[in-house]
């Protein structure tokens, strides 16, 4: 089993460049299974939900690989099955995408439900709902769903009842390929969903109205090969900049868009944090006592993301003050929490609501990390403690973190991974 080893209390400082984003490249990479001739990949970043994406596709008979550090080739000019078997399913919650994907290109799909982290009920029935009114009989027995477009996918007008980000890019998969036109209304406006859309539309698609609340797939007989570079990864960044404003430090980040993180630097900011962006870099400064902020209330996009929350509130445990977060998205986002105080950290969670209160130190001990954002929050939290502390169950970090301990090490920390 192996861990995290950081000793905390070390300053910040250097310049580090964002990996590819995690939710971007696991709906492209499903995607590939719709297009003919070769995929490249740029910037797909090496993480274990990204090799698990790599086993389904091989399973469903393409061929897969890095060719170079962070450059993945797809071919799958010879799927061969439509079916994924249920460990495969259960490696990552983001496996569900294939469902769409696998649909619009055989026709045919057959799935248990998927894995991922436990944060609360995550139902697939707007998926179902949605695939149904383009046209699929979907079968559900035992956990296993059974889905067939014996008349082939067919264009469709869905109103989403929650601008669902996994519902939106599996309808656009489903769609691409259809016949006729789909209209998403109440889609999901993620930066993630214009890469999806920017990928497809690169291999021949026809998608408009991505990153807005209503998005047309007006769908084409097939998609072509092409090359593609997945974005930034903004959860990445901002887990980054909150270890640079725990422990204190400055740091230049490359290859982000901050344009995509506007709700997270308003509360860098709001802590006291000095933060300057241009195109593709930001400039970051955590040398003064950090201050406590309004309250955070997690939100779909523009709003503030869930997944920003677990390393904000590690930043904010040594705030002076009192902060407040108000988790909307899922039930079981607060797990951290229990393995923060065991450091020190005074926050007492009520329902959806966690309360903050400033401490002056936190200190160093044997945590264990039960999701990934939670995981990495509890980075955050030791790169700021007195003492060595344990981090444990970091396969949970390793599924959306490139190499986190040598990224952090890069800059100054003293980590290392046993």
């Amino acid at each position: 089993m192996q861990k995290l080893i950081i000793n905390g209390g070390k300053r910040l400082g250097g310049e580090i460049r964002i990996q590819g984003a995690k939710n971007a490249a696991l709906p492209i990479i499903a995607a590939c299974t719709l297009c003919g001739g070769e995929i490249i990949l740029h910037n797909c970043p090496r993480i274990s939900d990204v090799y698990s994406a790599m086993r389904i596709l091989t399973y469903l008979g393409c061929k897969v690989g890095f060719e170079d550090k962070n450059h993945l080739s797809v071919k799958a000019e010879n799927i061969s099955v439509n079916d994924i078997p249920d460990e495969l399913m259960r490696e990552m919650r983001s496996s569900v995408f294939f469902l769409g994907a696998v649909l619009g290109r055989t026709g045919k799909c057959r799935i248990t439900l998927p894995g991922g982290c436990d944060l609360g009920p995550r139902p697939i029935d707007m998926h179902i709902s949605a695939l149904r009114k383009m046209g699929v009989t979907i079968r559900e027995e035992f956990g296993v769903l059974d889905c067939t477009a014996e008349k082939g996918l067919r264009g469709a007008k869905i109103n989403l009842s929650f601008p669902s980000v996994g519902t939106t890019e599996n309808i656009m998969l489903a769609a691409v390929l259809a016949e006729g036109t789909t209209v998403i209304q109440n889609a999901a406006r993620e930066p993630e969903i214009s890469d999806l859309a920017g990928f497809l539309n690169s291999c021949g698609a026809k998608i408009s109205g991505a990153g807005c609340g209503r998005i047309v797939i007006n769908g084409v007989e097939k998609l072509h090969s092409c090359e593609y570079t997945i974005m930034p990864d903004r959860i990445v960044c901002a887990t980054y900049l909150s270890c640079a404003a725990a422990a204190g430090g400055e740091l230049v980040v490359s290859g982000c868009r901050p344009a995509d993180m506007e709700s997270i630097m308003n509360v860098f900011e709001q802590m006291g944090c000095i933060v300057h962006s241009a195109a593709d870099k930001i400039y970051f400064s955590a040398d003064h006592p950090l201050k406590a902020v309004a309250p955070i209330r997690t939100m779909v996009f523009p709003g503030f993301p869930t997944d920003a929350q677990a390393v904000l509130m590690a930043a904010l445990c040594k705030a002076k003050g009192t902060s407040v977060f108000v988790e909307n998205i899922f039930e079981n986002r607060f797990k951290h929490v229990g393995e923060l105080c065991r450091m020190g950290a005074d926050i007492l969670v009520e329902g959806k609501v966690a309360v903050i209160e400033g401490v002056e130190r936190l200190y160093g001990a044997k945590v264990c990390a039960a999701d990934l954002r939670g995981g990495a929050g509890l980075v955050t939290a030791a790169l700021s403690a007195e003492g060595v502390s344990e981090i444990s169950d970091i396969h949970y970090i390793d599924r959306g973190y490139e190499e986190i301990e040598k990224v952090l090490s890069s800059i100054g920390a003293g980590i290392a991974r046993e």
